[in-house]
C-alpha cells in the first residue's frame, strides 16, 4: 500500500480516539456532577490524565499514550485511555499477530475503557476500539456490559434489551462489514470465563481482525464508539438513584471478582499491552478498586 495513504490512515484513526476520548470523558463528568448528592456526597470527582511513554523490546523509542482515570463519587472507577505504539515485536510474539512473522514492526492505536460503579444497580462497562498496522492492517473491539446483580444479570432485564439494541443499531448500519449476529456471538464466547462455565457479563459485541474496505471499517468503529457514548450514560441515569443495601454491595465485590479472572486469565488486550511494553498501570487500571472472594 502506498506509504502516505497509510500514514494518512494511522493519522485519522488516532485523531478518532482522541476525540472520543475527550467526548466520553465530558459525559461522564457531567454523570459524576448530577449524581444525587445523598446517595453519593457532594464532592465530584475529574479525570486526571498522565502521559507515558515506552521503549520496544530493543529499546528504541516506542511511543506511548495518556492514562485517565476518574475516582469520583458515582463512578468509583473509571478509566479511559488512548495509546499510539510502534516499534518491533519480540521475537516470542511475533508468530501471535497476523503480518508479523515475516516483518516485526508494528503501529498500533487504539482506545480502552472500563467502568466500575459504586452504586450496585448501575452496570460496569467496558469497550476497546484499535487500529493495527502489520505488513497487514485491521481494526478491533467492542463493547460489552457487566450486571452486578445476580437478578439484573439476565437478557430480559431493561438494560440488557437497551444495551443489545444499541450495539445493534451501530451493527446494521454497515452490513457489509459488522454481521451482528457474528459479532454478538464473537463477544459471548470470548468474554467467557471457561473456570466457572459462565459468561462475565450479559454480552455485546466483539470482532477483530476486520481488513475489510478501510472507509467501512472505520466507519463502524466510529459507530461502536458513538454507540457506547449514546447508551451508557442513559443506563447510568436509570440506574444511579436507586439506593442498595449492604448486601447488594457484597454482591457486587464478588461479582467484581469475576472481571479481575477474566483480565488476567484470558483478556487479548492486557497479553497485548504487556507483551509490547505498554503502562502498566493503564493496562492493569481495569481491575476494580474494591473486590472480594468468599
Amino acid at each position: 500500500m502506498d506509504a502516505d495513504k497509510i500514514e494518512g490512515r494511522k493519522a485519522r484513526a488516532k485523531a478518532w480516539f482522541e476525540a472520543l476520548r475527550d467526548d466520553i470523558s465530558t459525559a461522564f463528568e457531567r454523570l459524576e456532577a448530577e449524581a444525587p448528592v445523598s446517595l453519593y456526597g457532594e464532592k465530584a470527582g475529574r479525570f486526571m490524565r498522565t502521559p507515558w511513554a515506552r521503549s520496544d523490546h530493543t529499546g528504541a523509542p516506542g511511543g506511548g499514550g495518556v492514562t485517565s482515570i476518574m475516582k469520583g463519587r458515582l463512578f468509583e472507577k473509571v478509566g479511559v485511555h488512548v495509546s499510539t505504539v510502534f516499534g518491533e515485536f519480540a521475537p516470542e510474539f511475533r508468530g501471535q499477530i497476523p503480518g508479523a512473522e515475516t516483518d516485526p514492526t508494528f503501529w498500533a492505536s487504539g482506545i480502552s475503557l472500563i467502568a466500575h460503579m459504586h452504586n450496585p444497580h448501575v452496570p460496569a462497562v467496558h469497550m476497546n476500539t484499535r487500529f493495527v498496522v502489520t505488513t497487514k492492517s485491521w481494526f478491533g473491539g467492542g463493547a460489552d456490559l457487566t450486571p452486578l446483580l445476580e437478578r439484573r444479570r439476565t437478557q430480559h432485564d431493561p438494560d440488557t434489551i437497551a444495551f443489545h439494541s444499541a450495539m445493534k443499531a451501530a451493527c446494521d448500519a454497515h452490513p457489509a462489514v459488522a454481521p451482528y449476529g457474528k459479532y454478538k456471538t464473537w463477544c459471548d464466547e470470548y468474554f467467557f470465563l471457561k473456570h466457572r462455565n459462565e459468561m462475565r457479563g450479559i454480552g455485546g459485541i466483539f470482532y477483530d481482525y476486520l481488513e475489510a474496505d478501510w472507509d467501512a471499517a472505520f466507519a463502524f468503529t466510529q459507530d461502536v464508539g458513538r454507540a457506547l457514548l449514546k447508551i451508557y450514560p442513559e443506563l447510568v441515569k436509570r440506574n444511579y438513584a436507586m439506593p442498595w443495601t449492604e448486601a447488594e454491595r457484597e454482591e457486587q465485590l464478588v461479582r467484581r471478582g469475576r472481571y479481575v479472572e477474566f483480565n488476567l486469565l484470558y483478556d487479548r488486550g492486557t497479553v497485548f499491552g504487556l507483551k509490547t511494553g505498554g503502562n502498566v498501570e493503564s493496562i492493569l487500571s481495569s481491575m476494580p478498586p474494591v473486590v472480594k472472594w468468599p
